[in-house]
């Protein structure tokens, strides 16, 4: 058990003296989230074609009428039969896209895998957030998502091959877990934000673990949660 047994009178004062430093951390947040918005953007030049269900798309296409787009890259190389089970995480913990649609925002999945196997695996998880396949498009290289040396340079988290390695970071190549940030002004596509290892700062199931005195109380591997389909399957079991 962590923490130690303490009065109520010694609780509230460490719990009191805690306040404070929760409330730099929420002033530092918000801060950092203001300078994030006044970020530069760059103009999105390349045309590229993504596939939905319904036929080809463009990137404008995936704004669905809003004029901010976020997209999450969920790990999916086109030879695996299924997607990759972290990714499956980050999805258990996205919202509603409807609640974004009010503030102008479309949310859509990017994978590269052929269509028709991100729908069986969708459907199999019982998700309906938007999904396309970015097969045959320079999109996951471009946005280093897809890390082949034979296509574009290895970059991954704004550090080059050189700088992984120097670091100590291995297995560089093939897919990998991202999120980007789009608006549309008029028909210009601008490209906002990308980010590859703060993903984990938008999961809802962590914050509300690290609230707990156990923590995220993570194993050998930290996302390690069932996927929906396994619930389901334990369900019916019951």
């Amino acid at each position: 058990m962590t923490g130690k047994v303490a009065t109520l009178q010694e609780w509230r004062a460490a719990r009191i003296a805690f306040l404070a430093k929760e409330k730099e951390l929420v002033k530092a947040h918000e801060e950092l989230v203001a300078e994030r918005q006044m970020l530069p953007m760059v103009a999105v030049t390349k045309e590229y074609k993504f596939t939905s269900p319904d036929g080809p798309l463009s990137l404008k296409d995936l704004f669905g009428g809003h004029s901010q787009l976020i997209i999450y890259h969920y790990m999916f190389d086109p030879t695996w039969e299924d997607g990759c089970d972290g990714c499956a995480f980050t999805l258990a913990n996205a919202p509603d896209p409807r609640h974004l649609a009010e503030k102008d925002t479309a949310l859509v999945i990017v994978s590269r895998a052929p269509i028709d196997k991100i729908m069986r695996w969708k459907a199999k998880n019982f998700w309906t957030i938007p999904w396309v396949s970015s097969f045959g498009s320079d999109f996951n290289y471009d946005y280093h998502v897809t890390l082949d040396e034979s296509v574009a340079p290895i970059e991954y988290g704004y550090r080059t091959k050189t700088e992984l390695e120097a670091a100590g970071v291995k297995d560089i190549e093939g897919e990998q877990p991202g999120l980007n940030v789009f608006r549309l002004d008029g028909d210009q596509v601008y490209h906002t934000y990308g980010t590859y290892h703060a993903i984990d700062a938008i999961s809802g199931i962590n914050g509300y673990l690290e609230l707990t005195p156990s923590g995220r109380n993570e194993g050998k591997i930290p996302v390690a949660f069932k996927l929906p389909w396994e619930l389901a399957e334990e369900a019916t079991k019951q």
